[in-house]
């Protein structure tokens, strides 16, 4: 009498397992879709023993964060709810009356697993590439979202027994090529003039030095100028950190000359005419918060926004612009 070969538990928990990765990472990025549509702020915390920002909220907010018009995260959420419904959507098949269907059910989704998971483990591989070397920090949601990705790479390989073992060789091979040009020709541009034909931003590629932090790179137009004159003169604040990107991606959008016109609070006590008390009384929770007209608003602004806000009603040909934004 034979003894029916044991299927190893890798087999039998794959697809549960891949389920559960993807629904983590829905969750996440979810997470990250709805607060950067909405306008909100990421839990992120601050290293003290660098005094410098986390780096989450300046990696979320770089223009690499931004695909079409739309929050990368978005997509990473599409990503996991379509390898989340393919692993899990067989299981609520039975087996007894629909046994065929199953079967094929099963191997088409496998594929679509293989292949899913392989175009997300590239993605994040270079997005990962990317932290490292051009934006040089750390974001805890982006390592997060590549584990998770590599994890679902890994499960699809060998979360089940291959009948056609060229399959695993051929389909991501295929697929990581396709993902990796494609990649490439997303972020070409990523850094060129924008379509209204503005200047984007340049990108903070060394650490803040105290009291003053990065020092201004950008010029400021006639615009500018006659916008932060305005801003002052109708009693508009803005509160900032010398270590703070935002901060100084503020700046930039301003220019040296424009931004010595704006009425500015430095918050933290090492920054140059540091009023942390100040800070503390007006309710800053985050940098940069601007004070307008009885407004506050958290976060870099575009000057238009704030020309819009403050009743400004002079040129507004702004030489800067985010990408992206």
């Amino acid at each position: 009498m034979s003894r029916r070969r044991s299927v190893p538990w890798i087999y039998r928990w794959s697809r549960p397992i891949i389920g559960a990765i993807a629904i983590a990472g829905a969750v996440l990025t979810a997470y990250l879709t709805i607060t950067k549509l909405t306008g909100g702020e990421v839990a992120c915390g601050v290293d003290a023993a660098k005094n410098a920002a986390s780096g989450c909220k300046s990696v979320l907010d770089s223009p690499y964060a931004t695909v079409f018009g739309l929050p990368l995260s978005l997509f990473g959420f599409l990503a996991y709810a379509s390898m989340g419904t393919c692993s899990l959507g067989p299981m609520f098949v039975s087996p007894e009356n629909n046994k065929r269907f199953r079967k094929q059910l099963e191997d088409w989704t496998w594929l679509f697993l293989l292949a899913g998971g392989t175009s997300m483990a590239v993605f994040s591989g270079y997005l990962m590439y990317i932290l490292a070397t051009a934006l040089q920090t750390v974001c805890y949601y982006c390592i997060g979202s590549a584990v998770f990705s590599l994890s679902l790479m890994g499960l699809s390989v060998f979360g089940r027994e291959w009948e056609d073992i060229g399959q695993i060789f051929f389909v991501p091979i295929v697929v990581a090529m396709i993902t990796l040009v494609g990649t490439l020709g997303v972020y070409a541009n990523v850094n060129g003039p924008t379509a209204d034909g503005r200047i984007p931003i340049p990108e903070i590629k060394t650490q803040p030095q105290p009291p003053k932090g990065w020092e201004i790179t950008t010029t400021s137009g006639e615009a500018e100028i006659a916008l932060a004159k305005h801003l002052t003169a109708i009693g508009a604040k803005k509160y900032g950190a010398f270590w703070c990107p935002h901060c100084y991606e503020q700046k930039q959008l301003f220019g040296k000359e424009a931004f010595k016109e704006i009425n500015y609070i430095e918050c933290d006590p090492s920054g140059k005419n540091p009023q942390p008390q100040v800070c503390l009384d007006a309710g800053v929770q985050s940098y940069p918060t601007w004070e307008v007209k009885g407004q506050v608003l958290r976060g870099t602004q575009l000057p238009r926004k704030l020309a819009e806000i403050s009743g400004y009603e002079g040129t507004t040909d702004f030489k800067y612009t985010m990408p992206g934004r």
